[in-house]
């Protein structure tokens, strides 16, 4: 299960002369930051776990409610980066970021590997389609060394919201409307939760990715939010 409702989904690229920096920042200034946002309850990296998973690393930020995402605070740190952030960004390539509301989450917790689905619905099928994936996830769920699965939606209009960090930044492309996400105790448990969800046209096309978990933020007792 996703620690809220809302999450921000970030996947990226790093270029070979920033990945000390990246990393150095990442750790030490960027996921506390984040995460001691009032509402932000927990934030996860994950690096790519082969070569045919692009971009190489994606980020996980879950929020309380979806309106924590669209509020002043996180606003204001989007409108204020730090010099850190902005020489580090400056190597960023191939970013995609949704803000996105959690749709569905079943499951009994995370997993070392995660498997991210990035996908569209054609608007005149959301209605029907949506509750027979939600479904389809919650049977994923049950599967052997399979921890949780989680649908979640993007919002255009927020994800693709200009701001002091995102300005003049060449590597930002669309933001992904639609992701399935899948935890696991590995990434050969992916497989047979694969093919369940390949029942939709729409995910047999999807961009896939299989990560290895990193990193875990929580938040300490001077960011409580």
């Amino acid at each position: 299960m996703l620690a809220g409702e809302g999450a921000v989904a970030i996947w990226n690229d790093i270029a070979e002369a920033g990945r000390a920096e990246f990393y150095a920042w990442h750790l030490h200034e960027h996921m506390p930051e984040r995460v001691g946002i009032p509402g932000f309850v927990r934030g996860r990296r994950y690096r790519a776990a082969d070569e045919a998973t692009q971009p190489e690393f994606f980020t996980l930020y879950e929020t309380s409610s979806f309106q924590v995402i669209q509020g002043s605070d996180y606003l204001s740190r989007l409108n204020e980066p730090t010099e850190w952030t902005r020489a580090t960004t400056a190597h960023f390539q191939t970013t995609t970021r949704s803000l996105t509301r959690v749709v569905a989450s079943h499951g009994v917790g995370s997993g070392g590997a995660m498997l991210a689905m990035r996908f569209d619905i054609a608007d005149d099928a959301v209605h029907d389609m949506v509750p027979r994936l939600t479904s389809a996830l919650e049977a994923a769920a049950r599967l052997p060394r399979i921890s949780s699965a989680h649908l979640l939606r993007s919002d255009a209009g927020v994800s693709g919201q200009s701001t002091a960090e995102s300005k003049d930044r060449k590597d930002l492309l669309a933001p992904a409307r639609w992701v399935v996400l899948l935890e696991g105790c590995d990434v050969d448990a992916f497989g047979a939760a694969l093919t369940l969800l390949q029942q939709f046209t729409e995910l047999r096309e999807a961009a896939v990715g299989r990560y290895l978990h990193e990193h875990t933020r929580l938040k300490t007792a001077w960011q409580a939010g």
